[in-house]
């Protein structure tokens, strides 16, 4: 099997993503296979819930009663094969519920599952995990335990017939990558190759986002939103592919979409590990084709490790937020004092029952630019309409009562203009779950594919291999002859920021090659950390690395999201607004220039 191409669509970014998308891959793509990304760390504490309260529960279950039921029949006729890592932490109750749903829609489809990446069952044997950065031992209490798995599984669960395979947790790329190997026959020793097909899987993985949403230059795309056209990855056998979307919808596919998207939630580009290949980005080049098409090609590839990632989500004690409106003049002045009162009076009811402190309190007056820290606009603080945010942390849940019956008291007792009580009734507490990373040797997993009756092990490659990369040449300096002036990064750049749990990164890619030199000589490692000190904790830190042949650059910002996703109390817990933020960074150059 090699055919000339092979389309595949991305049809979910994540476990909350627009059920219309495998609709409008279906109606109008010609694609070969529709590929669904549902899972972060948050979300996998989310279903490891649902399945302690219902063994049959633990899967994303939109994905079978609203995308996949209704579109059976169509994708049976098209022959289109289905790949969805929306089992979850119980792909097998996916699987049942999926072979039902075929039953009652009237169609023979073969469901596979993909299993062993759940590690709970075997929890005893894994009582040595540390922390990959930290070291600290794993807590005693989790809630999930998986391993990120690669795209083999996948391709061993085509080749045995399936035409829809579910796993659990695996790299979000690998969706895109396992029908790539299959349909290519692709070897685990073929690195580029795979690393090839990576890159496509992690460019499409995340939606619409390579196709104009969550743009910089978001005007460009914003006559499309109501109709975003999904993307499709149309990848020959050599491992080249170009980005497209369906005809008539809405969006937009550039070199820069693309690139954003290629730049979002990275950290060493010359060293993105997967299960499968060690990925370098460094010489990816992308070329506008036409309209709506981006090649891409220069990925290089290297022996994977001999570990996967593991994530771990544990229960870290509870968290309750409150939303107010407070309005007229110095209205982020009121509603600051107004918040800092609550806290201060339910502190000391909390003294007095012995209930201990919180142990953690954001207070964020949204509309004042408080996320910009030191570079808010002069005057942003005088605006005439806020709303508060107060968010808090506490091991009893007693205390998480005790917030949400006095927080109602600032309407009538404190700063005027209190409005628009967010929510209906007084707010809700719930468990804050923290996410635990570390390593586990692939040799200690069994992985496994169930299709139909039949189940069979699946062996790949454990023994690693992984170099660390050299460091990178210093590029060309930049060159500042004449008169200088100072613009912000926006005129110069795009920029794209995400979290890697508690980091962020921040790609940035220059709009035109010759102002590289430039926006490298004013965001360096010590620029940046600096720009955004007011975010970064004490064990804060950046590292930039080069990405030559898209003329860009990535920033990894440690320890800047207060601990990142569910375990951050923050507005923005997942950096997603930091680019946004340096766009406005200044950067000088020649006159002329821009």
């Amino acid at each position: 099997m090699n055919p000339r191409s092979v389309r595949i669509g991305c049809a979910s970014a994540f476990w909350g993503d627009t059920n219309t998308a495998a609709a409008q891959l279906l109606r109008l793509g010609k694609v070969d296979y529709l590929v669904f990304d549902y899972l972060a760390e948050i979300t996998m504490s989310i279903l490891a819930a649902k399945r302690m309260k219902d063994a049959n529960e633990g899967y994303a279950n939109d994905f079978v009663e609203h995308v996949m039921a209704p579109l059976m029949p169509e994708i049976r006729r098209q022959g289109v094969k289905v790949v969805a890592n929306a089992g979850g932490v119980n792909p097998l109750a996916c699987k049942a519920a999926l072979e039902a749903a075929a039953v009652r829609a009237g169609v023979d489809l073969r469901v596979a599952v993909v299993l062993g990446d759940d590690l709970i069952p075997r929890r005893k044997e894994f009582a040595d995990l540390l922390d990959w950065e930290s070291g600290a031992p794993a807590p005693a209490t989790l809630l999930s335990l998986n391993a990120y798995l690669g795209a083999i599984p996948i391709a061993k669960a085509l080749a045995a017939g399936a035409d829809i395979v579910i796993t659990g947790r695996c790299v979000d790329s690998a969706v895109v990558l396992g029908p790539l190997m299959h349909e290519f026959g692709w070897q685990p020793t073929d690195y580029d190759l795979l690393a090839a097909g990576s890159v496509a899987g992690h460019i499409v993985e995340c939606g619409v986002q390579s196709n104009g949403g969550n743009f910089t230059d978001w005007e460009l795309a914003a006559p499309g939103f109501a109709d975003m056209g999904f993307p499709i990855v149309d990848c020959a056998a050599d491992g080249s592919f170009v980005i497209t979307k369906p005809d008539g919808t809405g969006g937009l596919v550039t070199v820069n979409t693309v690139l954003e998207q290629m730049l979002y939630e990275i950290g060493d580009p010359r060293a993105y590990l997967l299960p499968d290949v060690t990925c370098d980005f460094t010489d990816v080049r992308l070329e506008q084709l036409g309209e709506h098409r981006v090649r891409v090609s220069g990925a290089r590839g290297y022996p994977p490790t001999a570990h996967y990632k593991a994530s771990a989500t544990y229960p870290a004690g509870m968290r309750c937020a409150a939303l107010f409106m407070i309005g007229g003049i110095d209205a982020a002045k009121k509603g600051r004092a107004s918040a800092t009162a609550v806290i201060e009076k339910i502190r000391r009811q909390l003294l007095e029952q012995q209930l201990g402190d919180f142990t953690g309190v954001d207070i964020h007056c949204i509309g004042a630019e408080e996320s910009y820290g030191p570079h808010a606009r002069p005057g942003a603080a005088a605006t005439r309409e806020v709303v508060v945010k107060i968010a808090v942390h506490h091991p009893n849940p007693k205390a998480m009562k005790l917030f949400a019956r006095e927080i109602a008291q600032a309407a009538t007792a404190m700063s005027p203009g209190y409005t628009g009580y967010f929510g209906s009734g007084r707010p809700e507490a719930n468990m804050m779950p923290k996410l635990f990373s570390t390593l586990v040797a692939k040799d200690r997993l069994a992985i496994e594919v169930v299709i139909g009756e039949r189940r069979f092990p699946v062996d790949v490659p454990t023994a690693g291999g992984y170099q660390s990369p050299a460091p990178q040449a210093e590029p060309a300096a930049a060159i500042f002859d004449g008169e200088i002036v100072e613009v912000p990064l926006i005129r110069l750049a795009v920029a794209r920021s995400g979290d890697k749990g508690d980091h962020a990164n921040i790609g940035v890619a220059a709009r035109k090659p010759e102002y590289l030199p430039y926006i490298r000589a004013a965001l360096t490692p010590t620029a940046v950390q600096a720009y955004f000190a007011h975010v970064l904790s004490d064990k804060g830190s950046v590292e930039r690395w080069d990405l030559p042949a898209s003329n860009s650059l990535n920033f990894l910002l440690r320890h800047a999201l207060g601990g990142g996703g569910a375990a951050s109390l923050r507005s923005d817990p997942q950096g997603k607004a930091f680019a946004q933020m340096l766009l406005d960074y200044p950067i000088l150059v020649p006159r002329g220039m821009v």
